[in-house]
C-alpha cells in the first residue's frame, strides 16, 4: 500500500489524483492533504479519505477545519511552515506536488531532502529553482516523476532510450489561436478561461491561452531531462492527442498519444515503473482523422519567447519571469489590467528587477518576494 501526501489537493490535480486513487483503494491510501483555503472541501475529502493529518494553509480557516474533523482523530495542522514541516513524516511514501505557483518550492523542496519520491505537478517549481531542485534530487537518490501530460510524455518515450536529439513539446494552442493582437486587446476573462480541450485551474488556463504555459514548461523540460532549451521546439497541436514527441540521434521520433486527461499522467507517475489498468476511454483515432501541427506565434503570443530569454539569460531570471506573470494573471483574473498587459508586465520586471547570477534559495525567496511587494 503506497501512502500519499498531496499538495494542493483542493486544485484540479489534486481532485483528480483522488479519483484514481478512490479508484485503486487496494494500491494507496492517503497519508497527508494540504489544501490552499478551501477548507470546505478540504474537509469533504478527509472525511472520505481519513488521512493521518491535514494542512490547511489560510491559517484564519484552522478553527473551521479542526471542529470539522476532531470525531475523526485526524490530525489538523495551518500554515505553510507546517505544510513544509509535514513533508519529514516518515510514513509518506510519494508526494504529489500540485500547488500552483512558486508557493509549491519550499514543501516539494523539503521533500525531496527528506528522501521522498516526488510527482511533479508543480512546474514552477523547477521554472524558478530548476538547478537547486535537480541538485538535490540527485544529492538525495530521489526520483521526480513528471505528472503534466507533456513532461509525462516525454518521460514515457525515453524509458530504454537515449541520445537525445530533440525535444517537441506539443501545445494546443489555447482559447486564443490564431488571434491578432488587434483582436487580442478586448478578449474577457471569461473567453480566456474556455480551454478548448483540457480542465484545468484559472491561472493554469490564462497561462495556456498566452502560452506562458508552454514557456514554463520549456524551462520544467530543460531541468527535468537534461537538454538545452534551443533544443526543445514547441508545436501547436490543436486535437491534443499526441502530448509530446522525442526525436532521437538517428532521426526516428517516438511519440506519446492519448485522450486529454490528467488522469493518465497522474497514475502514472505514481505507478511507475508499472502500468495499471484504467478506466478511461481509449483513444479512437476513427475520431481524429487529421492530427495537425504548425508554429506557435511568438510575435503575438509573447510570453513564450520571454521565457526562452529567462532561461538563456539563466539565474534568477526565471524567478523574475515566474513572478512577474502570477502578478499579472491576478491583476487580469481582477479586471486591473487587460491580457496583452501580462506580457508587457512580465518583461517590464525582467528589464528592472536586480540580476542574480548564481541565486540561493533565500535569493530566489527575496527575489519572488520583492516582485509581489513593487
Amino acid at each position: 500500500m503506497k501512502k500519499i501526501a498531496i499538495l494542493g489537493s483542493t486544485g484540479s490535480i489534486g481532485t483528480q489524483t483522488l479519483n484514481v486513487v478512490r479508484r485503486h483503494r487496494d494500491r494507496f491510501s492517503i497519508e497527508v492533504l494540504c489544501a490552499g483555503s478551501n477548507a470546505d472541501l478540504l474537509i469533504k475529502q478527509a472525511i472520505e479519505f481519513n488521512p493521518n493529518a491535514v494542512v490547511i494553509a489560510d491559517e484564519g480557516k484552522y478553527t473551521i477545519v479542526q471542529e470539522a474533523l476532531s470525531p475523526k482523530n485526524i490530525k489538523v495542522f495551518a500554515g505553510e511552515k507546517s505544510m513544509v514541516d509535514l513533508m519529514e513524516m516518515e510514513s509518506i511514501d510519494i508526494v504529489v506536488a500540485a500547488i500552483v505557483g512558486f508557493a509549491g518550492l519550499r514543501p516539494t523542496l523539503r521533500a525531496i531532502e527528506c528522501g521522498k519520491p516526488v510527482a511533479l505537478a508543480n512546474k514552477e517549481t523547477m521554472v524558478v529553482a530548476g538547478a537547486l531542485v535537480t541538485e538535490a534530487a540527485i544529492r538525495h537518490r530521489v526520483p521526480i516523476l513528471p505528472v503534466d501530460s507533456e513532461h509525462s510524455a516525454i518521460f514515457q518515450c525515453l524509458v530504454g532510450e537515449g541520445a537525445i536529439d530533440k525535444i517537441l513539446l506539443t501545445a494546443s494552442g489555447g482559447p486564443f489561436r490564431g488571434m491578432t493582437r488587434e483582436q487580442l486587446t478586448t478578449v474577457t476573462l471569461e473567453q480566456a478561461l474556455k480551454h478548448p480541450n483540457w480542465s484545468m485551474g484559472r491561472k493554469v488556463t490564462i497561462d495556456s491561452a498566452s502560452l506562458m504555459n508552454k514557456g514554463l514548461e520549456v524551462i520544467e523540460a530543460k531541468w527535468l531531462f537534461g537538454v538545452d532549451a534551443n533544443d526543445i521546439e514547441v508545436l501547436v497541436h490543436p486535437q491534443s492527442v499526441v502530448h509530446s514527441m522525442v526525436q532521437f540521434c538517428d532521426g526516428s521520433i517516438k511519440a506519446q498519444l492519448g485522450i486529454p486527461t490528467m488522469e493518465t499522467p497522474i497514475q502514472y507517475a505514481l505507478t511507475f515503473p508499472e502500468r495499471i489498468e484504467s478506466h478511461l476511454p481509449r483513444l479512437d483515432f476513427c475520431q481524429y482523422p487529421n492530427l495537425t501541427f504548425e508554429r506557435p506565434d511568438r510575435k503575438t503570443f509573447r510570453c513564450l519567447d520571454l521565457a526562452y530569454r529567462a532561461i538563456e539569460r539563466g539565474g534568477n531570471m526565471p524567478c523574475i519571469m515566474n513572478a512577474a506573470n502570477e502578478v499579472a494573471v491576478q491583476q487580469f483574473i481582477d479586471g486591473r489590467i487587460s491580457f496583452l498587459e501580462i506580457a508587457d508586465t512580465v518583461e517590464a520586471a525582467m528589464q528592472t528587477t536586480p540580476f542574480i547570477p548564481n541565486p540561493s534559495l533565500d535569493d530566489l525567496l527575496q527575489t519572488d518576494k520583492s516582485i509581489r511587494t513593487k
